[in-house]
């Protein structure tokens, strides 16, 4: 099976890389970490968080005609704090979704350092990006500094992904790369919205391959809410490729047939997700981009519970230069179900605009690396 050679996947939509397209901010100061031998990360669907002041791209229920506030605001951005700066160890860097603006992450970072004052250095770097005219875009904190930012919107005929995805160089002894992510919801129909998820990972496939074509010791990760479970092609019974795809016989053989049926090339709007450390592929090309996720060996339930079922569709997709035992290593990743993120039963508890209880209706993601050397 590793033999077969690609046709690729034709898309009949042609997709763009613009970055004039999105809108990124930054803020970046001098920094330090409180612990240079274990790094915590973090990604969190925080849903629907909005300052208190209209704009004219905020959804209804957080107008202030509707009854939003700057102090119900507040009161949000307390209560979210206060639940980032009770996990310990303390997150070092941190990927939000479903944010409004670069100052909302500020008052998150403030916010924390005021609870964990004696963390040294507080999150001093931070980037933002969403789409002209958005309601929401993503973010991420950091105490260690950020260089390098892109945003990456993708156009694909007329339609303009929701949001950017947003590439980000963290410097902490050894570099590596963050593509934080808030893929297109399944909103319209699972089949009809895949080929804009596909567009995203096409887009992050590419700039993985221009990474490693000059660096290729840098490692990668992909993470936040990527709208598309790791087992997506089982849940949707094998009928149609989606944007990621498991390592396993089936898959590769389907999609060799699916490729050859079809003009084109290489892998190109798909991520491989492999369940070996180091992630590589078994099943399909050795040419073939794999990257390791959790949630096909290490970790059950989910981050997001509908229906009565649990789904993955948050996500830290992890290259294979973090299982070298050497630099950042990976040690473990696991959803945070845990008081205040999750009830009893660790089922997230979407937050109430009329009550201000609950947090949000997914669960963060926590991964932790260690620093190995020879």
């Amino acid at each position: 099976m590793k033999n077969f050679r690609w046709a690729g996947l034709s898309l009949l939509l042609v997709v763009f890389l613009v970055l004039a397209g999105c809108t990124v901010s930054e803020s970046k100061t001098k920094n330090t970490a409180a612990d240079p031998g274990t790094l915590t990360m973090m990604t969190w669907n925080v849903q629907n968080l909005f300052d208190g002041l209209d704009n004219g791209f905020e959804y209804d229920e957080f107008l202030t005609s509707a009854g939003w506030s700057t102090e119900k605001y507040k009161g949000r951005v307390n209560t979210v704090s206060a639940a980032i700066g009770g996990i310990k160890p303390l997150p070092d860097i941190i990927m939000f979704q479903e944010i409004e603006s670069l100052a909302i992450l500020q008052d998150i970072a403030a916010g924390i350092s005021d609870i964990a004052a004696a963390v040294s250095g507080g999150y001093e770097w931070s980037h933002f990006a969403k789409n002209p005219g958005a309601a929401l875009g993503v973010g991420i904190l950091s105490r260690f500094p950020i260089v390098e930012p892109k945003a990456h919107s993708i156009t694909i005929g007329s339609e303009t992904t929701p949001r950017p995805v947003l590439e980000t160089r963290i410097q902490a002894e050894n570099d590596f790369v963050v593509f934080t992510c808030h893929w297109k919801s399944k909103l319209g129909g699972d089949d009809n919205t895949e080929s804009t998820r596909k567009a995203s990972a096409r887009v992050i496939l590419r700039r993985i391959r221009e990474l490693w074509e000059k660096e290729p010791e840098l490692g990668v990760i992909v993470a936040g809410d990527l709208n598309e479970n790791h087992n997506e092609f089982y849940r949707r019974n094998t009928e149609m490729i989606c944007a990621l795809m498991p390592d396993d016989p089936y898959c590769a053989h389907i999609c060799a047939q699916m490729c050859a049926e079809l003009a084109g090339g290489m892998q190109k709007d798909f991520i491989v997700l492999g369940k070996n450390k180091p992630p590589e592929a078994v099943h399909f090309p050795q040419e073939t981009v794999v990257l390791f996720s959790a949630w096909m060996c290490d970790v059950e339930n989910g981050s997001y519970y509908y229906k009565n079922d649990w789904e993955t569709i948050d996500h830290f997709l992890v290259s294979g230069q973090f299982f070298t035992n050497t630099g950042w290593s990976f040690e473990k990743a696991v959803p945070a179900d845990f008081s205040p993120f999750a009830n009893a039963y660790g089922v997230p508890v979407p937050y109430n605009t009329r009550t201000g209880a609950g947090l949000s209706d997914h669960l963060p993601l926590l991964m932790t690396l260690k620093m190995k050397t020879d």
